[in-house]
């Protein structure tokens, strides 16, 4: 029994490992087509941790870890600088055109519907 239990958390690390492993790989992708980047980890409730991009260029983007943990451990290996809040700063580097203006703000104000 005691071995089943010890075998469940190595394929949990190992699991959570690949999956830090793969976010990484995807935060350096984002990172290397935007000039760079900079995330932020916010809390998603069970979906998990997301963790938020913003390139060097205004780009921005998100990916969802499953943990907290494992959002850490996938910002530490792509060597993402991390910042507490998405304060106004941060946010100001975040560059927005008309696809985002539709949909975060003219759908809700009766703006022109994406197509």
């Amino acid at each position: 029994m005691a071995d089943t239990k010890q075998a469940d958390q190595q394929t949990g690390t190992k699991g959570a490992e690949r999956k830090a492993a793969k976010l990484a790989r995807e935060i350096k992708a984002f990172a290397a087509q935007h000039g760079g980047a900079e995330g932020q980890l916010a809390h998603i409730g069970q979906a998990g941790t997301r963790i938020v991009l913003v390139g060097e260029d205004g780009g921005w983007g998100d990916l969802v870890a499953p943990t907290y943990a494992i959002a850490e451990a996938a910002a530490e290996k792509a060597g993402l600088t991390l910042h507490e809040e998405f304060d106004g700063d941060f946010a100001a580097k975040v560059v927005t055109g008309p696809y985002e203006w539709t949909r975060m703000a003219g759908i809700q104000v009766g703006g022109p519907a994406n197509a």
